[in-house]
């Protein structure tokens, strides 16, 4: 709209000069003049693409008849678009040659046409008040544009320096107070699988240290995700990893070991496949296997004892997991939550264009469904 402005404004000042109100009459018939100041127009509302067209109409209209809106505009676009000393050198040789020419033109012609353009005076005049001051009006407009560019990239810069220190300040303080907990889970876990002599509570004991330095893994690269932007500055003996001694992420692949897990617990989990099972994309799977795992973990908080269903099925264009626990049969275990778990699920799976469906069930149970784009 900016521009259709512009060319309408282009339109009405060039028809007005060459009518002679501004200027010197150009002494052309009226639909001459109309399609004269029709092209400038025209040229105008095209420079939001390239202003060259502009700037040929200029030089041919204040050569042949002393038109100069045109003229004033290329130069505020000069100004304000070229950069390189060389572009600028050409432009301004460009405007005294046109400037050399109409003088020329001037002092051949008769009349009003000779005195402005012929008249070195009025010819300087006119050179500054079209090509000057638009031309330094552009550069003033493009300093502008910088700076403010600049004012943004350094406020970027500093709201990531902000969120950088903010993500090392959590990865901090899940160290030392999750990573210390977790740990000490393992060491009496592992101490209870030394001494006692119940087999049952040996294995038991093994599964719960297991599990707790899985956790401890995953914390881990938890944390060297979170501190990987402040590693230059703030070296720690535990950021000494390499990418191969960081655990890869569990995939779709790793769902029985995590039911193994739950079953050991003595959770009653059995899993139901439907569709002819293939392989999925990494991102798919590994966000599948995390609904499955939210609710299992909410399974054990609030219905340890209840018979649990996963459905897996596969589909031509997406993949869908179903978990289904059914009414508790003692009360539940009182395991603290976070209470963000299911929102957080429910945003990973929006974030690959697929839904998640929670739902208490008329039977006492909880549903937790995902179908995710495959």
């Amino acid at each position: 709209m900016r521009f259709v402005l512009l060319g309408a404004a282009m339109f009405g000042l060039s028809l007005f000069v060459l009518q002679g109100q501004a200027g010197a009459p150009s002494g052309l018939p009226l639909p001459a003049e109309l399609a004269v100041a029709a092209a400038a127009g025209l040229a105008a509302w095209w420079s939001r693409r390239s202003w060259w067209p502009l700037a040929a109409v200029a030089a041919v209209g204040h050569v042949l008849l002393l038109l100069w809106p045109p003229l004033l505009a290329a130069s505020y676009h000069a100004g304000r678009d070229l950069v390189r000393g060389r572009d600028v050198a050409a432009y301004l040789g460009g405007c005294t040659a046109v400037f050399g020419a109409s003088a020329l033109m001037g002092a051949w012609r008769d009349g009003v046409r000779e005195v402005l353009a012929a008249t070195p005076g009025n010819a300087l005049f006119m050179a500054l008040a079209v090509v000057g001051l638009p031309f330094a009006l552009g550069l003033w407009t493009r300093a502008r544009r910088e700076v403010r560019r600049r004012a943004e990239r350094e406020q970027i810069m500093r709201a990531e320096q902000v969120r950088a220190q903010e993500r090392a300040r959590i990865a901090r303080e899940m160290h030392d107070v999750v990573a210390h907990r977790v740990s000490l889970i393992v060491l009496h876990a592992g101490a209870l699988e030394v001494r006692t002599g119940d087999e049952e509570a040996a294995r038991t004991a093994a599964l719960i240290g297991g599990i707790g330095r899985e956790a401890l893994a995953n914390l881990r690269d938890v944390l060297g995700v979170l501190r990987a932007t402040d590693r230059a500055t703030d070296w720690a003996p535990d950021r000494r990893q390499t990418e191969e001694e960081v655990a890869p992420p569990p995939t779709f692949a790793d769902l029985d070991r995590l039911l193994d897990q739950s079953r050991a617990l003595g959770v009653e989990v059995v899993r139901h496949d439907e569709g002819e099972a293939r392989e999925v994309e990494p991102a798919v799977g590994r966000t599948a296997y995390r609904v499955v795992q939210e609710a299992l973990t909410n399974v054990h908080r609030h219905a340890a004892d209840a018979r649990t269903d996963v459905r897996v099925r596969y589909r031509p264009e997406a993949l869908e997991v179903e978990v289904r626990n059914h009414a508790p049969g003692s009360p539940p275990a009182g395991l603290p939550g976070a209470g963000w778990g299911l929102v957080g699920l429910r945003e990973r799976v929006e974030l690959l264009g697929g839904t998640l469906r929670t739902s208490a069930q008329d039977d006492g149970g909880f549903l937790v469904a995902a179908r995710i784009p495959a």
